[in-house]
């Protein structure tokens, strides 16, 4: 009885290990197939912002020297411009004082900027020669529909707070 008992369980084994080693050579193959590789042909693209280019930040006289001829058309004056570099330099927080420069040049009456009529008038024109004043440049595609759109869409919109918006960013702080 024993005998025949270890003849089976050698029966069962062995049939047992030929389907798990017949199992493993299957799945070995199946997995060592090689992977379907699909190509889309796409054009490498290089992406890059206009503005990224600018590296040299503009010191503080130069800040406010441009941004004031940006604004009044005209150079500003050397009394103006040291009463205007002694608050920049005693306050701490130089965007602060960086936005309330341009604050206060944008409620001057005597800013020649366009009005909002003209504006209005011509919008992309009105864009792109604001984009080549304060940034010396053309607007990209995106820019250009962005700040069209927006205009046209919403009436609150101004000149003024359209050259405050550019102004006090980062790329009109590099040249």
């Amino acid at each position: 009885m024993k005998k025949i008992r270890n003849i089976f369980f050698w029966k069962i084994l062995n049939t047992t290990s030929q389907r798990c080693l017949i199992l493993i050579i299957l799945f070995t193959l199946q997995s060592c197939t090689k992977e379907k590789v699909t190509s889309y042909e796409v054009n490498p693209v290089t992406v890059k912002q206009d503005g990224s280019a600018k590296q040299h930040v503009k010191t503080t006289l130069e800040f406010i020297s441009i941004a004031y001829s940006d604004l009044y058309g005209t150079a500003i004056t050397s009394d103006v411009l040291q009463k205007l570099n002694i608050a920049y330099s005693s306050f701490g927080d130089k965007k602060l004082i960086e936005d309330m420069i341009i604050r206060n040049f944008l409620n001057s009456p005597s800013i020649k900027i366009p009005t909002k009529a003209q504006m209005k008038n011509d919008v992309p024109k009105f864009v792109t020669d604001t984009y080549k004043k304060l940034y010396n440049r053309t607007p990209n595609e995106f820019e250009n529909y962005f700040i069209t759109k927006m205009i046209n869409n919403d009436i609150t919109i101004t000149p003024e707070l359209v050259y405050y918006s550019m102004m006090t960013s980062n790329e009109y702080r590099y040249y």
